[in-house]
């Protein structure tokens, strides 16, 4: 409900992962209840099933790209909007049980995301070394510490609540490397837009047609909607079905972005609407500045929609 804000939250786990972290960063979560649960699904049924409030969970990196599980898991079932995003700096330590040197290390745990953000380190330093994949980084610092593998790409926080030993630290093939998270709640009317927003949709074709992704763009492009962010994921549906997951630059309240939905509704298209949420900003960090072509800004649209109402009443002036 808005105005009720989230107490209960749940997150990937166990403790100590970047999404723990992520989560940590929100003032309301700081006071609330906060539990770890295994696995992306399992968090989001915990809040479809009421069992929780809101989820955090991995949503893109900056270097290994969507995270398909999270986009699935939006598509599909009962309808959840994201509230909040949250993007974290992302760096990892090599994290051993006390006594194991780094030529020693035969396996290493890490979450896809991990491994794909360290893969040329890992080939650099422990070329001979397998890497298995686990549900999260603090799993794999889990699974050293119960001495399932040799070393752990995980969280410094993970590293310690295991009593491991960072071998390396900040690991990361990609210095600037950064991961998105999202707060994902049950539906409820979006939190008033601050001015720099972002809004999330899931858009499925109803009908295979040709330029039918031409024409979503348009929609937007038209009204001088900013595309921040265009994926597409398998429909699940056969071969050549797909969903086109958008994030686009400001609020379902705006005028200009609400024609757009519309537009969209009224084509060949079901969409699913995932959130209008305040885009996330390091403190201090200035709004990035987008250029809008004529007639498209909010002041533009809403002089415009005065001008038809004059017009139906029969005030042309």
């Amino acid at each position: 409900m808005p105005g009720v804000p989230p107490t209960r939250f749940v997150y990937l786990g166990p403790e100590g992962t970047f999404a723990e972290q992520a989560l940590r960063t929100l003032p309301g979560a700081q006071r609330g209840e906060r539990t770890p649960v295994a696995t992306i699904p399992e968090a989001l049924d915990a809040v479809r099933g009421s069992d929780a409030d809101a989820a955090m969970v991995p949503v893109e990196s900056s270097v290994g790209g969507a995270v398909g599980v999270t986009l699935d898991e939006l598509a599909e079932g009962d309808p959840l909007i994201i509230t909040r995003e949250v993007v974290l700096p992302i760096s990892f330590t090599l994290a051993v049980r006390p006594g194991v040197d780094l030529q020693a290390v035969a396996a290493v745990a890490a979450h896809p995301q991990a491994s794909t953000q360290c893969r040329r380190w890992l080939r650099e330093h422990v070329p001979t070394a397998t890497v298995v994949e686990a549900l999260s980084n603090a799993a794999a610092a889990q699974a050293v510490a119960d001495g399932r593998y040799d070393a752990a790409l995980c969280t410094p926080a993970s590293a310690s609540r295991h009593r491991l030993v960072a071998l390396a630290e900040q690991i990361a093939d990609r210095p600037d490397a950064v991961t998105r998270f999202v707060l994902v709640g049950r539906p409820a009317a979006p939190l008033p837009a601050t001015g720099d927003d972002v809004t999330s949709l899931a858009i499925y074709q109803a009908q295979d047609r040709p330029g039918g992704l031409l024409a979503v763009l348009n929609e937007l492009a038209s009204r001088g909607i900013n595309l921040t962010r265009i994926e597409s994921r398998p429909s699940g549906e056969g071969l050549g079905r797909y969903v086109f997951f958008i994030d686009c630059a400001g609020h379902v309240d705006q005028p200009r972005l609400g024609e757009a939905l519309q537009g969209l509704r009224r084509g060949v298209f079901d969409v699913r609407f995932l959130g209008s949420y305040p885009r996330y900003r390091q403190p201090g960090a200035e709004p990035p500045r987008v250029f809008l072509p004529a007639g498209t800004s909010d002041a533009d649209f809403a002089d415009a929609a005065a001008w038809l109402d004059r017009v139906r009443a029969g005030r042309q002036y």
